[in-house]
């Protein structure tokens, strides 16, 4: 992951608005070689999470009028430097300037890379990075709000709940086949208790 990768994240087609995404250790840099701000500023230097005005510029030529975001590692969707580029949403505006990135030192992401990325780098776990594709592919509000809720790690949560009470019960069964006169009625009933509610858990 020491390459930089860039995308159109949007829909190819006309429309209001077009976003190309890039993210990478030199991304930033790249970006700045054809932003130029209205107001002088370095992207290197301004916060994370931060929107700027200006124009791409490309061999003296005004490609488009566009804002920049710029996100900062490690506070970033993919964990890495990531910027964004707002652009007028024509089609040929938004296939030259991915054109221009990739001459200037991106390339082409693989499908759902960003995502990958994002998991490599620990941002999401592997239930998280599924959910993002249920919640573009989703078809009702049920599977909307199914696909979101994963996506807030809580179907994660509860996974890591029973992986710890299956690891509690694990333990406590070898140590009774050990020791078996050390174990105590009670504790046999919770054991069996506790793989009961196990056995009812709903996700």
């Amino acid at each position: 992951m020491k390459d930089n990768i860039v995308a159109i994240a949007t829909p190819l087609g006309f429309s209001a608005i077009g976003v190309i995404r890039l993210s990478g250790p030199d991304v930033i840099d790249i970006v700045k070689k054809i932003f130029i701000p209205k107001k002088e500023k370095d992207l290197k230097k301004v916060p994370s999470h931060t929107i700027h005005y200006g124009n791409i510029v490309y061999k003296n030529e005004i490609i488009d009028e566009v804002l920049v975001a710029v996100y900062k590692a490690p506070k970033s969707y993919t964990g890495e430097d990531m910027v964004e580029i707002f652009t007028h949403g024509s089609p040929i505006i938004l296939e030259e300037i991915l054109k221009i990135l990739v001459e200037e030192g991106a390339r082409i992401a693989e499908r759902g890379e960003f995502t990958k990325r994002a998991f490599l780098n620990g941002k999401i776990d592997l239930l998280q990075a599924e959910s993002i594709n249920e919640i573009i592919r989703a078809e009702s509000k049920i599977a909307l709000k199914r696909a979101l809720s994963k996506l807030k790690g809580e179907l994660s949560r509860k996974l890591r709940d029973l992986k710890s009470k299956v690891e509690y019960l694990r333990i406590y069964l070898e140590a009774s086949i050990d020791f078996p006169e050390d174990v105590e009625e009670k504790e046999k009933e919770d054991w069996i208790r506790n793989i009961e509610e196990i056995k009812k858990r709903s996700f």
